[in-house]
């Protein structure tokens, strides 16, 4: 059997580094070293090149991860698909807004005014006065006491409402006027009177120096009461330009004694509801200066 040229094996192996050719000649070791030598560059070049483009790569998705963070969360165009020119630039500083907000004044605003000055002197005490504004309605409650109102009455003549030496002493501290009025319960009467000065002074000057006392009212169905020598209780107070007076005791006739607790409850309420109305008096005034426009 004959396996062609070349010993029993076939032909004799190539050469793998081409040291010899088909036609048995020496290779040329010069080109070959030329050859390699280029071989050699191509493979660093494409090291190199291959190395920058993973540096660019990784650049890439760094630059587009920095930019999704800084973006809306992925809404509207994608971050890769922008250039510096369409990011969004920084906040700028805090600049005014066009609102300032509110603003304080500085001045320090005036105290309410005190409902005592309106009726400590005449110059502020101007609102109406008379025995409907003082003593108002047909009756008087007080806690669980009613008290029926009588006759009423106003006077510039201060002497006239009064008896024994009260009326020279309101005389004599320019007594303004005096306005009275009768309540009764039971059996029981008590006249208060308001005696009106222009000042507080003047006012209590008289209480200071008030003597005998205040003249019972009657009529309109009430009796005459403490009168002719009659023991009754009597009572004097003031508040601001006002002294009032008040003279209670049984419409019977009967003199009134320590015990007698009707007719000191009857002359307490009707003076403490006196002392009230006077007070609303310089309350209502001091709220109507307040609530009152400023004037330029």
């Amino acid at each position: 059997m004959s396996f062609g040229q070349g010993g029993p094996y076939g032909p004799p192996p190539q050469d793998p580094f081409g040291s010899r050719d088909p036609q048995g000649q020496t290779p040329d070791w010069a080109a070959l070293a030329d050859a390699s030598a280029q071989r050699a560059r191509r493979r660093r070049w494409m090291l190199i090149g291959g190395g920058a483009l993973a540096t660019a790569a990784v650049a890439a998705i760094v630059a587009t991860a920095v930019v999704t963070m800084n973006g809306d969360g992925g809404g509207g165009d994608r971050a890769s698909d922008k250039n510096s020119s369409d990011l969004p630039a920084p906040p700028g500083p805090a600049t005014d807004s066009a609102d300032p907000g509110p603003s304080f004044s500085d001045a320090v605003p005036l105290p309410p005014p005190n409902p005592k000055d309106f009726i400590s002197t005449e110059d502020k005490d101007t609102a109406p006065l008379s025995a409907d504004t003082l003593f108002p309605g047909s009756k008087l409650t007080m806690g669980d006491r009613v008290y029926a109102k009588g006759p009423t009455n106003r006077t510039t003549n201060c002497a006239g409402a009064t008896q024994g030496a009260l009326g020279s002493i309101l005389a004599a501290n320019t007594c303004d006027q005096v306005i009275r009025a009768t309540y009764t319960r039971d059996g029981t009467a008590v006249t208060v009177g308001v005696a009106v000065f222009s000042t507080e002074t003047q006012a209590l000057k008289a209480k200071k120096e008030a003597s005998g006392g205040l003249a019972s009212l009657s009529g309109s169905g009430v009796p005459t009461f403490c009168r002719g020598g009659t023991i009754c209780r009597k009572t004097t107070n003031s508040v601001g330009r006002y002294v009032y007076f008040t003279v209670g005791g049984f419409t019977n006739g009967k003199d009134v004694v320590k015990g007698d607790q009707e007719v000191f409850d009857t002359g307490d309420d009707v003076a403490e509801f006196t002392f009230l109305q006077i007070r609303r008096r310089g309350e209502a005034q001091a709220s109507a200066a307040a609530t009152a426009p400023v004037e330029d």
